[in-house]
């Protein structure tokens, strides 16, 4: 038998027949993504901003459900996800050497099933607890999207029961999320004032505090929105519409460009860029 070495990687060459065509290709993709992406924002800002431009502002009673519903479903599942990115950094931080054992392929899909498997079921309960109930008088929601503080009010029975189920299902799953948080932030406290040198304390609370603060982006919200004792219209609006302009924008900064292999791959595509051009 010959000898041979097996393969660890392998090269992409990129469009066929292309070769000496890197400065036009080049410049017609360097177009192409940025109205790609120019679209999109179009699009966004359509959906978002229609009702400032005094057009028809009517959604579909399925449409409101629909709506409430996947605004739950994503909501709480991101929660779980910040709950079990905790206990990763946990886990991470003190548990370095059992980390891979730990946090194994079979144990992070679990993780991640169970995030949409509680997400899906708590959205689903406030959804039938909210629609349940019959809507016969006013129609006219004083909010930019259907939730439940504001929809439950124009029932045309008792939206008490529902309104005690949404609170303390919503107020229930943000605490049990918010300890587990505070259980797997305290252990890496600890850990991290056990560090003797001052630039791996520095350097280990500068990748947990980009996720706090993410966390109390996400938690923040909640709790003034759905835990509140007495509703207030305007604080509630403009509370949701920070948390969901504020809080998208932020995540780029907090998961990926202040990541050290991306801020390293965007400075060599803008000299690999920068050199093209130049020659």
């Amino acid at each position: 038998m010959r000898n041979h070495t097996e393969l660890n990687e392998f090269i992409l060459l990129g469009i066929p027949q292309t070769e000496g065509m890197k400065t036009v290709l080049l410049g017609i993709f360097s177009l192409i993504y940025p109205l790609t992406l120019l679209g999109n924002l179009l699009i966004l800002l359509a959906v978002m901003l229609v009702y400032f431009s005094g057009q028809n502002r009517a959604i579909s009673y399925k449409g409101c459900a629909v709506q409430l519903f996947f605004y739950h479903f994503l909501g709480s599942t991101e929660g779980c996800f910040y709950s079990v990115m905790a206990y990763d950094r946990f886990v991470a931080i003190c548990h370095p050497l059992r980390y891979k054992l730990i946090m194994r392929p079979g144990v992070c899909v679990g993780l991640v099933l169970a995030a949409w498997l509680v997400g899906c079921l708590q959205a689903t309960i406030l959804t039938s607890f909210t629609f349940q109930l019959p809507y016969c008088g006013p129609n006219q929601v004083d909010h930019f999207f259907c939730d439940i503080p504001v929809i439950l009010p124009l029932a045309c029975a008792d939206s008490s029961f529902a309104q005690g189920v949404a609170s303390t299902s919503v107020g229930f799953l943000a605490l049990m999320l918010w300890l587990s948080v505070c259980v797997s932030y305290t252990r890496i406290g600890i850990a991290i004032l056990r560090i003797h040198s001052a630039e791996g304390r520095q350097k280990a609370f500068s990748t947990c505090s980009a996720h706090l603060t993410a966390i109390l982006c996400a938690f923040g919200p909640i709790i003034i929105v759905y835990l509140q004792p007495t509703p207030n219209p305007l604080l509630d609006a403009m509370v949701q519409l920070l948390n969901n302009t504020v809080s998208p924008m932020l995540n780029s900064l907090i998961y990926s460009l202040r990541n050290k292999e991306v801020k390293s791959s965007l400075k060599r595509i803008f000299h690999n860029v920068v050199f093209t051009v130049l020659h």
